[in-house]
């Protein structure tokens, strides 16, 4: 499977790479073709490795796929069908984030037409854009993360170039990654025949998601106003109940985000990212069997819960492995390759990952994933914006 053990101790370095006018991200991916060409039967049940001091999993873990990921380093902690194929919903919104939302500045304003909103499947969560209003492309993903608006990526992919393009892109994207279980449909994660991803897959988006700031600012919202009717402005909560603490469930204590998901066929589906005591976890939940209220919600803060109290010392299955990818003036990646130096080179511990953000033509800077959320968490505060996540 994709995230060998064999591998892990020997998982590349990320690097710092400076190119005048290019934007630089360093984007984590799977692992090499290798092990990405397994069959889906070497992933099946549930891998973990037991030890004294570590606890055991959860029980009453109902989901057909999950998994535990460390993402500052990488590491894989436990999973269970990692590669199984299955509908992804909503959380496949991610993919679309990281293909697009480099494209437009936050500012950028869009006048909605009727094509813009034409196609959007029945029964899909809305935002409640209107035709002829503008909005800004801030709020167009707010209405993204927040109210996971199929209406708001319908917008979005117009602006991209059309919705058959912008599927296609959203494949090249997940092919660059390392993602080799998703194949896109729907660029919003509407059901749609043959549309599937994968628990790795679906923490492969996150993790590479979590690398560029605005993507980490909006998955992180928990609340914000929205253009309404008749020039005026609303409300909207993220759907994501371990992230603002709703239907029955507290906020989950040091809750990022990422995207939550529904649709008859998918279940219920969930990528849950959180930080404490430094360290910040990254929980894919596919599917639910149990009929328990908020099992989907319940399943990933045990998992989280089981992640945090290994307290760093459970042994990995294996490794997300990190690729560069730079965005070019067109919002495209251009993927670099990693290198493997110091202690990764003589088979030692991999390197705590850090994360390369693009300061426009001026150069790059680089900071591991808890500093990106801090300083995110210190301008939120600045400006008085609260968040939200859908």
């Amino acid at each position: 499977m994709a995230i060998d053990a064999r591998v892990s101790k020997k998982a590349a370095a990320l690097t710092l790479i400076a190119a005048a006018g290019v934007s630089l991200t360093s984007i984590p991916a799977a692992a090499h073709d290798a092990t990405a060409r397994q069959s889906a039967a070497a992933d099946a049940g549930v891998q973990v490795v037991s030890a004294p001091g570590i606890p055991r999993l959860p029980s009453g873990l109902s989901a057909l796929s999950w998994m535990v990921a460390d993402a500052d380093t990488g590491s894989v902690l436990a999973a269970k069908n990692p590669h199984r194929r299955l509908a992804p919903a909503s959380t496949l919104k991610t993919l679309f984030a990281v293909t697009v939302l480099p494209k437009f500045s936050a500012g950028t304003v869009r006048r909605v037409s009727s094509a813009d909103l034409a196609g959007i499947g029945a029964g899909s969560s809305l935002v409640g854009i209107q035709q002829g209003r503008r909005y800004t492309v801030a709020d167009l993903w707010r209405g993204v993360f927040l109210r996971s608006g199929n209406d708001a990526v319908h917008v979005l992919a117009a602006m991209n170039g059309g919705w058959r393009t912008t599927a296609q892109e959203m494949q090249e994207t997940a092919r660059k990654l390392g993602a080799r279980d998703t194949t896109v449909k729907s660029p919003d994660g509407y059901d749609a025949p043959g549309q599937v991803s994968s628990a790795h897959d679906l923490t492969v988006f996150a993790r590479a998601g979590l690398a560029h700031d605005d993507f980490a600012r909006y998955c992180s919202t928990d609340r914000a106003t929205f253009p309404g009717a008749g020039g005026t402005t609303t409300r909207i909560e993220n759907t994501n109940r371990l992230l603002v603490g709703s239907h029955g469930l507290s906020r989950y204590p040091g809750m990022i985000g990422v995207k939550n998901g529904y649709t008859s066929k998918a279940g219920n589906t969930l990528i849950a990212a959180a930080r404490q005591n430094g360290r910040t976890l990254l929980v894919t939940v596919l599917n639910p069997q149990s009929t328990q209220y908020n099992a989907v919600y319940k399943e990933a803060a045990s998992l989280l819960d089981w992640g945090f109290g290994t307290a760093g010392n459970a042994q990995p299955v294996g490794t997300l492995h990190a690729v560069h990818a730079a965005y070019d003036g067109g919002g495209r990646f251009r993927p670099v390759a990693a290198h493997v130096t110091g202690a990764e080179a003589r088979g030692g511990s991999p390197r705590r990952s850090t994360l390369v953000l693009g300061a426009g033509g001026a150069g790059v800077a680089a900071i591991g994933l808890g500093a990106l959320l801090a300083r995110w968490r210190q301008a939120r505060g600045r400006s008085g914006q609260r968040g939200g996540t859908a």
